[in-house]
């Protein structure tokens, strides 16, 4: 195993329930670092586990780096108890579809993700404040909430359950009336979903924010009028902007949304339950990442 010059402590955060197999963290994490050149500490997290607690035990630890072995969530929780800090935090994507990872090229094998988190760079991102929350991701009222929602119903985890979800979704969900503010902007509109985008593409892959950066002083909101396969597909494949009639994107640093009724919300995969009104403001430099050099 390729090492770093200088051996480091590392944190890792583990949460157990993540993803849809029943691989042991714990045994691979100490296998890889049985060599001694780097010092391994492994949390794993409980059910209902406070932020205080982790906390406490990033505190305790003295790490150099933190990991979080999850989904978007798990990464989610860490940032939140790392916010205000310098400390880089790590990625082992453990999670249904580890969106942030993907965004970020960690590899999805264990090992090169393992070696990343001491031979890897720090690379400060933004994030976003929603509704006082922060969303280092993506987040969005309407459809794909709706999606997360029945995701979260459903016994399968995956791919597989995510597309069930959405057949569902497809069936029963409604578009919405709202008015979107975008620093002196106002736009009322109908709405399948707006999306809140720190990053460029869900978990699944599907590229929402083409135009999306995660290192400048901007985020994006996606107005979603229809739904669009070929909209989506286009700006998978294609460098082609979005159809307006359908899909119109905006770069801003603060965004508040209203919408005439309650509407389901998600935060980095986390379903919210329902709201009607949403405020959004950037958040420069919120978190250091360790990416490929």
């Amino acid at each position: 195993m390729a090492v770093a010059e200088k051996g480091m402590k590392l944190l890792f955060i583990v949460n157990p329930g993540s993803g849809s197999d029943d691989t042991d963290f714990k045994t691979l994490i100490t296998d890889f670092f049985a060599d001694g050149a780097h010092t391994a500490e492994i949390y794993e997290l409980k059910k209902d586990c406070h932020p205080d607690q982790i906390k406490k035990a990033i505190h305790q630890s003295k790490a150099d780096r933190v990991i979080a072995v999850g989904g978007d969530g798990t990464l989610k929780l860490v940032a939140e108890c790392l916010q205000g800090t310098k400390t880089p935090i790590g990625i082992i994507p453990a999670g249904s579809a580890n969106g942030m990872a993907k965004e970020l090229g960690i590899p999805t094998d264990i090992s090169e993700a393992l070696q990343l988190t001491v031979s890897g760079q720090p690379k400060e991102i933004h994030a976003v404040s929603v509704n006082g929350e922060l969303c280092i991701h993506l987040s969005d009222i309407g459809f794909n909430a709706y999606i997360v929602k029945k995701f979260d119903d459903l016994s399968e985890r995956g791919m597989l359950g995510y597309a069930k979800a959405t057949w569902k979704a497809l069936w029963s969900h409604h578009k919405m009336q709202v008015e979107i503010n975008l620093e002196g902007e106002t736009i009322r509109s109908e709405a399948a979903m707006v999306v809140i985008a720190n990053a460029t593409m869900y978990g699944t892959g599907v590229k929402i924010n083409p135009e999306g950066k995660l290192d400048d002083d901007v985020f994006e909101v996606i107005l979603v009028k229809k739904y669009s396969v070929f909209e989506i597909l286009k700006a998978r494949f294609t460098s082609l902007p979005f159809n307006p009639e359908k899909i119109e994107l905006f770069h801003t640093r603060k965004f508040n949304i209203k919408a005439r009724h309650k509407a389901h919300f998600q935060v980095d995969g986390e379903y919210k339950g329902k709201v009607n009104e949403i405020d959004a403001e950037i958040f420069p430099a919120a978190i250091s990442v360790i990416v490929n050099a």
